[in-house]
């Protein structure tokens, strides 16, 4: 299973703005950090915002923060809704030509996988991901000083 880059991207943006502790920060910020193309977190953020995980402030002095805390934000959850459509293989798309979907058994052997890898992250929060032992080596490797 392959996630997307944009949910690669969330959550990249979510461990940022977690090892900032209510702190603000920019889009450029992380751009620059992770190396990734500011554009393209432009359009990340503001799906973040939409859904609700994180705050974002115009103007001047404005970034983005986690609107709730890390326990809150659930990884199963969080890739469930970057992933919806996501196709693993042809059938699961709309524009399926695969003569032998009405036979084949791939689609609901896939569907399963899909459903425990979900269940797998739904394990894990935000939090996980940030404890002290990897937040410090986190910071570090970004150079955030805290």
């Amino acid at each position: 299973m392959n996630v997307t880059r944009f949910t690669d991207y969330s959550l990249r943006v979510l461990i940022f703005t977690a090892l900032h502790n209510g702190e603000l920060v920019t889009i450029k910020e992380i751009a620059e950090k992770y190396e990734i193309s500011k554009n393209h977190l432009m359009k990340v953020v503001q799906e973040l915002s939409n859904r609700g995980y994180l705050i974002a402030t115009r103007g001047k002095n404005g970034g983005i923060r986690l609107s709730k805390d890390p326990t809150e934000i659930n990884i199963g959850e969080l890739v469930r809704l970057q992933e919806q459509g996501s196709t693993l293989v042809e059938c699961f798309g709309n524009d399926n030509q695969c003569v032998i979907t009405p036979a084949c058994q791939l689609k609901q052997i896939f569907a399963q996988a899909m459903e425990a890898f979900f269940l797998h992250l739904d394990n894990y929060t935000l939090a996980d991901l940030i404890t002290p032992k990897h937040a410090n080596q986190l910071s570090q490797l970004l150079k955030i000083e805290n």
